[in-house]
């Protein structure tokens, strides 16, 4: 028995009819109250009939009752509200601030046998999710209200890490956006690279030469440290050149070539790749947030970043060394991902920030727009039955994968209670 368990029962109230406290009063439960996601008691705001006497305040959830002391809830102000003590077993009697004994409730052996078994299967299950089995005995519009609270508690978790960002940036969006943008151009593979180039090459230096394609890549290059060396072709030497003075001009400092990675990843996603690619970009919009602030279609937004490497990288995947001649555009999948990881946070982000509904709804509605991803996890809930249809449903199911399944909180799943249910 686990504490889990019993505010399971208790939110969902379904401890069989006829409770009584340990002194023998009749309890009826007018309202559970609500979980209590921070410090303090289990539950606020609850509203409790003891004998004849209807009651107002908090519940506290133990496994044993002398949990109470071996928390030190004795000595902490917050719990002097405690209408009711839920307990598992009634181990000890528990006296309030007053030194009168707590109004007691011991749950043993007052549930449905049923659904602890249940879960216990549920938690002790082998399967890459407990109810592997199952899924296609859930609704479809159960699924569809529950993929939207994932997707909703996605956001808010990465509207957390974009709001430290504007801290940093002193609530510059485009800057922030920026840097965004780079740590999820790399790919995982060279993200943090990325991200520290985002760093220590300002968006603002980018900006002042966005006219020049050949000076916004001598500019990402140089400052990746990917031009430390002697080279063979013209279009490396020009760019160690034009980075040598522009470097001098803005007082730049660089990266070690070392901190890129080439090695078991595809050409395509090499860095001197990517760089280039990003280059196409800022070239292309320049101030990119805003662009995308005000685009008016899911098309617009796509078409900004639809770039490819310079000329050179046609035949190239690395300086001064040719390779098969072929244009190295930004592909289809990586614009998803940079759309997915860095527009739609960044859009949602905004609109928080702002109290603006509709910028929220247009990060939303770009994630219903996007085909959904085609990994092993999302695979394997459509072979257990569901249908993955787009984006926002893809991104949810990997939340509610890595937030509930894996950690088997099956009993804050709304699949899981209406699994739990079904007994």
């Amino acid at each position: 028995m686990n504490e889990f368990f019993i505010h399971y029962l208790w939110e969902n109230k379904l401890l069989k009819p006829g409770l009584q406290t340990t002194e023998n009063e009749s309890i009826q439960i007018l309202h559970p109250g609500h979980r209590n996601a921070n410090a303090g008691p289990d539950f606020l705001n609850a509203r409790i009939k003891i004998g004849e006497t209807i009651w107002a305040g908090n519940v506290e959830i133990h496994t044993l009752a002398s949990d109470w002391y071996k928390h030190h809830h004795d000595q902490d102000k917050a719990y002097e509200n405690v209408i009711l003590h839920v307990v598992y077993k009634n181990d000890k009697t528990v006296y309030d601030s007053q030194r009168k004994p707590l109004q007691t409730l011991e749950i043993k052996d007052k549930y449905p046998s049923e659904i602890l078994l249940k879960y216990r299967k549920f938690v002790d299950s082998k399967q890459w999710i407990a109810c592997e089995n199952q899924l296609h005995e859930v609704q479809w519009f159960t699924w569809l209200s529950w993929l939207d609270r994932m997707i909703a508690e996605r956001l808010e978790h990465k509207t957390a890490i974009i709001s430290d960002l504007l801290t940093q940036n002193n609530n510059d969006w485009e800057v922030s956006f920026y840097q965004l943008l780079l740590s999820n151009f790399g790919f995982k593979v060279n993200q943090a690279p990325f991200e520290r180039l985002g760093k220590i090459l300002p968006l603002s230096v980018l900006l002042r030469h966005r006219d020049n394609l050949f000076q916004l890549e001598a500019l990402l290059y140089g400052t990746a440290g990917l031009l430390n060396k002697d080279f063979e072709d013209e279009y490396p030497v020009n760019l160690k050149k034009e980075f040598q003075f522009l470097s001098h001009k803005y007082d730049l400092s660089q990266m070690q070539a070392q901190e890129w990675r080439f090695m078991r990843m595809r050409p395509a996603n090499f860095p001197t790749i990517r760089l280039s690619q990003l280059a196409a970009l800022l070239y292309k919009n320049g101030q990119l947030f805003s662009n995308i602030r005000y685009a008016k279609t899911t098309d617009e937004i796509v078409a900004h970043f639809s770039v490819e490497a310079s000329d050179y990288w046609t035949n190239h995947f690395q300086f001064d060394k040719p390779s098969a001649g072929k244009p190295k555009k930004l592909g289809k999948n990586a614009i998803h991902i940079l759309l997915i990881n860095t527009v739609v946070q960044t859009l949602f982000a905004f609109g928080k920030s702002h109290q603006d509904q509709a910028m929220q709804d247009k990060a939303l509605m770009l994630l219903e727009a996007l085909d959904a991803e085609n990994n092993n996890l999302i695979r394997k809930f459509e072979q257990a039955g569901l249908k993955v249809n787009n984006a926002l449903h893809s991104q949810a199911l990997i939340f509610l994968h890595q937030s509930y399944c894996k950690p088997r909180r099956c009993l804050e799943c709304r699949v899981g209670h209406v699994l739990l249910r079904d007994v």
